[in-house]
């Protein structure tokens, strides 16, 4: 159960890998397509941005064009009568009425302010100004993109005529000022972003005035090869004077030589070009992970979290209580259920076996025992007919020799006692063996005359059959020896102790008679006891004993000391 345990938390933390992938995999088409479909959309907004400001550029050129034109007319009409009393009053009453006009104003042929609808500057350069030589030197209409002081308020261009007196002379101009903010596209329109802002350039591409001089940048040198090619309106992009990216326009003003140019920023992180392109990707990542976490949420609460509890069930299980059954998973989903009466099927089968191995346990253990019971039945009859055998016998050294074999078969019986009686049918505990066979041994002595004081050590161990019995037919034949040549006349002490020495244990037993420097004879005796020493891979050493005798000694390797088992509970 513990492997069950094991591989259930295995498969779970699978499970979620696996989904989460699936899961990606399948929903990875939607973000790919939402990302195609806004990458498209920004591309879509690019290029009708980019229409966008070339028609305002060309809106803004034609404005220009038209204004000036009308200015043209205006001045004109206003040409012959403009000097006067009332000329200031009535240039400003038509300035009033005529939007988009900052100034008008009537020049002297020397360059000076004769009146005007408003404040004009001083400019001792006029009369030498380009636009004023041209008027002077016959030309009927001049637009000035640089027209000097004419208006201190804002960047601005000017339109002057030709003023004559009656005889055709030259009498100075009559000029208007339009301020390049009024021919700015209108900002209401959603595609021209904020910032944007208009100036005129020379046929270099210079920019000699604009709304904010900061948002141009370096001349666009192609801009009058551009327009001979056919082009009305040209765009491109580039930094403006503070390094920042934009999109520029340009369309010819006045006959290729003058351009007017908007500059506009270019689409960054947060501008308006950006933000829907964002917005339209975020959704599909929004959706993406939306879906994503609800099938996440869906699938730990139907399926994750059930087998979680299927698996806190499982090592439940995997600790021997088989009693729980899975009732929670009633409410699962129909797998989830099947799987869960897999699982108290399974355990219900387990228990049934279990109980099964322990009554198949419980008769093997009976029987074994009553098997132990009647070997060790039949070995005290053996014993019993050796016993009444003896008693018959007339020689001495028939009687010592029927003793012998009665004892050792004694002490074959008192292992199958130890066995039967004891917790465990595979093993034995030494200690109390070793005092009930020295106790046996002694009562048993039919030829004892004097009283034997028995002292019986032993440390704790447990051992098998296999080891007992060698070890218990050792203790026999040096029992007998002692009994028979140190303790049968007058009686005596006679020690039994076991000691366990990590690697080695040693068997000792020693009695206080006057004892024998070569051991025992070459009888049977020694013979057993050095068979017995081999089949416990050990030696037999003879010594004196601390009380004067004899003490033999079994020197062998330490059995392995085992722990009895722990029955399971029922048995």
């Amino acid at each position: 159960m513990k492997r069950v345990y094991g591989r259930a938390a295995e498969v779970v933390g699978t499970i979620r890998v696996r989904l989460g992938l699936a899961l990606t995999v399948a929903l990875l088409p939607v973000l790919l397509l939402g990302v195609t479909q806004s990458y498209l959309a920004f591309r879509t907004e690019g290029d009708a941005r980019r229409q966008s400001l070339e028609l305002a550029a060309g809106h803004s050129a034609a404005t220009a064009r038209a204004r000036i034109e009308a200015a043209g007319v205006l001045l004109q009409t206003l040409g012959p009568g403009s000097v006067g009393l009332e000329c200031a009053r009535r240039l400003d009453a038509v300035k009033s009425r005529l939007p988009g006009y900052a100034n008008l104003i009537r020049f002297d042929a020397y360059g000076r302010v004769a009146c005007a609808a408003g404040t004009t500057p001083r400019d001792p350069e006029r009369a030498k100004r380009p636009w004023f030589l041209d008027l002077a030197a016959g030309a009927h209409l001049a637009v000035a993109p640089a027209p000097g002081a004419v208006y201190a308020g804002e960047p601005s261009v000017l339109t002057a005529v030709r003023a004559e007196d009656g005889a055709g002379v030259f009498d100075g101009a009559m000029a208007a000022v339009l301020t390049l903010s009024s021919l700015k596209p209108q900002t209401a329109n959603r595609f021209l972003p904020d910032g944007a802002e208009i100036g005129l350039a020379d046929a270099r591409g210079a920019v000699f005035s604009a709304t904010d001089p900061k948002a141009f940048g370096a001349a666009n040198t192609h801009l009058r090869e551009e327009t001979e090619a056919g082009q009305k309106t040209i765009l491109w992009s580039g930094r403006d004077a503070q390094g920042r990216r934009r999109l520029f326009s340009a369309a010819p003003l006045v006959e290729d030589d003058v351009f007017v140019m908007l500059s506009a920023p270019a689409p960054g992180i947060m501008s308006w070009a950006t933000l829907t392109p964002i917005s339209r990707l975020l959704l599909p990542l929004l959706a993406f992970a939306l879906a994503l976490a609800a099938v996440f949420w869906a699938t730990e609460r139907e399926v994750i979290r059930w087998i979680v509890y299927l698996r806190r069930v499982a090592s439940i299980y995997a600790k021997g209580r088989f009693t729980v059954r899975p009732l929670q998973a009633e409410r699962a989903p129909p797998e989830i259920r099947e799987l869960a009466e897999t699982l108290d099927q399974m355990a219900a089968g387990i228990v049934t076996r279990d109980a099964s191995l322990r009554d198949s346990l419980a008769e093997k253990d009976s029987l074994m025992r009553e098997i132990h019971h009647r070997v060790k039945n039949n070995l005290q009859i053996i014993t019993s007919l050796l016993n009444m055998q003896q008693r018959a016998l007339t020689d001495p050294a028939a009687r010592t020799a029927m003793n012998d074999t009665r004892q050792r078969i004694t002490a074959l019986a008192q292992i199958y006692r130890a066995l039967y009686q004891g917790p465990d049918l595979k093993r034995v505990d030494l200690r109390p063996f070793l005092e009930e066979l020295t106790a046996l041994l002694l009562a048993g002595d039919i030829n004892g005359q004097g009283s034997v004081r028995t002292e019986v050590h032993a440390d704790p161990l447990v051992i098998d059959p296999d080891r007992l019995a060698p070890l218990a037919l050792f203790a026999v034949e040096a029992i007998t020896n002692a009994q028979k040549h140190a303790l049968s006349e007058r009686g005596g002490v006679l020690t039994v102790d076991f000691f366990v020495r990590g690697e080695e244990a040693e068997l000792a037993i020693g009695d206080d008679g006057p004892g024998a420097p070569a051991g025992p004879g070459e009888g049977v005796g020694r013979t057993l006891m050095t068979a017995f020493a081999r089949q416990l891979r050990g030696q037999v050493k003879f010594d004196v004993s601390p009380m004067g005798g004899l003490l033999v000694r079994l020197v062998f390797p330490t059995p392995q000391a085992l722990p009895p088992p722990q029955h399971p509970v029922g048995t």
